[in-house]
């Protein structure tokens, strides 16, 4: 095993399994690895519950002493602001921009300023996320040039170079379950499975092959297809 990157890393974790697997990710590299959390008044608050239960499990992984603190900010500000199916009751559907409605304009841009100024108070160099590019429901602040873009102002903002860091950009799901198991073989891949969330409804009473969900939100079915093709390719030879 290499020695790890000196540097010290803030990972954004929401408690899914995109951002679960980022921090696997980042405690494979990095000698220290903080974590930063977010209510922002979210339906599926039910991932807020996980992410204790992840950082627990990651700490029996083999990378002891590298997991620093946590940190939970309450960002209510964008339930105010209204007009997503993220935070409101009301059905999952596309906009006439094309969008899903499950698109919180501006949460990504708002997560990674409120990390940077955390970082910089704390002394952390990089920024992870679990954003992608490849198996996305198109949310415009995913995207790779926007991250380069915000690392650029952040960075000038703060008079502090700053790295933001998105290993899954170019992976889709089925390359997010490899990732993990790659990472940590079959107890990482478990460990997601059953304790990352990633419905949109925040269900958590049935635990389907690929983890909790309702199996029907675009994150369910995005998550459930990634599990399929990774496990008809890879399962039988990693069980």
């Amino acid at each position: 095993m290499s020695a790890p990157d000196r540097r010290r890393a803030l990972v954004l974790l929401s408690g899914g399994q995109d951002s679960a697997t980022c921090l696997a990710w980042a405690l494979a590299r990095y000698a220290h690895v903080e974590t930063i959390g977010f209510d922002y008044g979210q339906r599926h608050r039910a991932e807020l519950d996980c992410r204790q239960r992840l950082r627990a499990g990651l700490q029996a992984m083999p990378w002891p002493g590298r997991l620093g603190p946590d940190h939970l900010l309450t960002v209510d500000v964008l339930a105010q602001l209204g007009g997503s199916a993220m935070t409101e009751e009301v059905a999952i559907a596309m906009q006439q921009d094309g969008l899903p409605n499950t698109f919180v304009p501006g949460r990504n841009l708002l997560f990674f300023t409120l990390a940077a100024a955390l970082a910089y108070r704390r002394g952390l160099q990089v920024l992870v996320g679990g954003m992608s590019e490849t198996d996305y429901s198109g949310y415009p602040d995913c995207r790779d040039n926007t991250l380069k873009a915000l690392q650029v102002a952040l960075s000038l903002g703060l008079e502090r170079p700053l790295t933001l860091e998105t290993p899954l950009m170019w992976i889709d799901k089925a390359g997010t379950w490899a990732l993990a198991h790659q990472l940590g073989g079959g107890a990482l891949v478990e460990l997601i499975r059953r304790d990352s969330h990633t419905c949109y409804l925040g269900q958590r009473d049935r635990l389907h092959g690929w983890g909790y969900g309702c199996g029907s939100c675009p994150a369910c079915e995005l998550r459930a297809q990634g599990w399929t093709q990774w496990a008809e390719k890879n399962r039988p030879a990693c069980a």
